[in-house]
């Protein structure tokens, strides 16, 4: 790759967003999310119709969920000793190729190493592309870039979530499998034009991000991004978790936690709830959800650039906890497209609002660690939240879940209070 297609917007002096490197992340990104989305709420329907029930659907997406947290913390030091190139390429082939594994033998253990299989690709795409993206933004346009960024995680959201459940259901489970397997192939082009890694301060002054010039960090061995400083003061503890014990972090990490919960919840276990209920209620339920979220996550970074990202938490917040209020009525259609509209542009914001405010709280240093961070939380409150939900639901149904997912959420404005400056 030429020097010129690899240099980031800080080192060109360029405020554009949609620069190369920017667009063919978005293109990986989309293909990634697309095999993920496609079966996040198939397998679920897949493992409760095999006999697993409840419990067996929840423990799809906590398994998935587990694999992504226990994979995240190592994905800088791939990135420092593979490259981007090589490293976001493995996460694309772990998204999609091992549900096509499951058109030959159709078992409950296999489909839970399929599941973990899939957390280890998700892991690594996102961690890697959430941190590149914030990279790549122009000068006081983070917030908005990673608004964009988030926009392509959040798309595929928009036609797979619901594609899957009506194709599964039209089609059976084998089409939509290997479909996933296909996305993801087809997105493996656009990671041979990424940058080969992040760009070290120096190198992002002299424009050589690709690191011609030098290796990864001369005094730890690590990559840009994966400093022991992640505060900026010198003496701040290294590791995956460095970023943590920034004060700053911990009330925006609880609220994005919380969310995710919530949304581990949804995707899992919305089509079940609503399986005695209108026809395609859930396929469309999961489609508005999914179309709303990506604009309201789009529309938060815009906000976030101009008046600060934390401003915005407590209305995104109170959003998102009503929305999933509202599924305490699950025998009301109307009730439950309200509360998917309020859910994903609650959801949509605090996912944009919550990253933001953590990379504006750390210096450059400390951007692939507040990835890490900001990816944990969000992977384990999903994971938490399909096996708990699954867990509870068994003795109290679907509406007593959903009223007491919605108390959760409440109890976070308290934090999102706080937060508010």
């Amino acid at each position: 790759m030429n020097a010129r297609a690899g240099r980031t917007p800080a080192a060109t002096g360029t405020s554009r967003l949609l620069t190369r490197p920017m667009l063919l992340l978005l293109v990986a990104s989309v293909g990634g999310m697309g095999g993920f989305y496609l079966l996040l709420s198939v397998l679920p329907l897949y493992a409760a119709t095999a006999g697993g029930g409840g419990v067996g659907a929840g423990l799809t997406t906590g398994a998935m969920m587990l694999a992504t947290v226990l994979a995240e913390p190592a994905v800088p030091w791939f990135l420092a000793r593979f490259g981007h190139r090589a490293v976001v390429g493995a996460g694309l082939l772990l998204l999609g190729l091992p549900s096509a594994v499951l058109c030959l033998w159709p078992s409950f253990p296999l489909t839970l190493g399929v599941c973990l299989a899939r957390g280890v690709g998700l892991g690594i795409v996102v961690v890697a592309g959430t941190a590149l993206a914030a990279e790549l933004a122009p000068p006081g346009r983070r917030s908005e870039s990673l608004g964009l960024y988030g926009v392509s995680l959040g798309v595929p959201s928009v036609l797979g979530l619901p594609a899957g459940v009506w194709l599964s259901d039209r089609l059976g489970f084998e089409p939509v499998f290997l479909l996933t397997a296909a996305l993801t192939l087809l997105a493996l082009p656009a990671v041979a034009g990424l940058p080969a890694r992040q760009a070290t301060r120096a190198e992002r002054l002299s424009g050589d991000p690709d690191g011609r010039s030098g290796g990864p960090d001369s005094r730890s061995g690590a990559p840009h991004g994966w400093s022991g400083d992640p505060d900026g003061r010198g003496g701040a503890p290294g590791g995956p978790l460095g970023a943590a014990v920034n004060r700053s972090l911990v009330r925006p990490t609880l609220i994005l936690g919380a969310a995710t919960f919530a949304s581990g919840v949804l995707v899992t276990f919305l089509p079940l709830a609503l399986l005695g209920g209108p026809s395609h209620l859930a396929v469309v339920a999961l489609l508005i959800q999914a179309s709303v979220a990506p604009v309201a996550r789009w529309g938060a970074g815009w906000w976030g650039d101009r008046h600060g990202s934390s401003s915005l938490l407590l209305p995104a917040v109170l959003a998102v906890a009503l929305g999933t209020a509202g599924l305490v009525r699950l025998e009301s259609p109307v009730v439950v497209i309200v509360s998917m509209i309020l859910f994903g542009a609650g959801f949509g914001a605090v996912q944009n609002l919550t990253l933001a405010t953590m990379f504006e709280r750390v210096p450059r240093s400390g951007f692939g660690r507040v990835s890490v961070v900001w990816n944990l939380a969000f992977d384990a409150g999903m994971g938490l939240g399909a096996v708990g939900f699954g867990l509870l639901i068994d003795r109290t149904g679907y509406p007593w879940g959903f009223a007491v997912t919605a108390a959760l959420l409440l109890a976070v404005l308290v934090p999102a209070w706080h937060d508010r400056r």
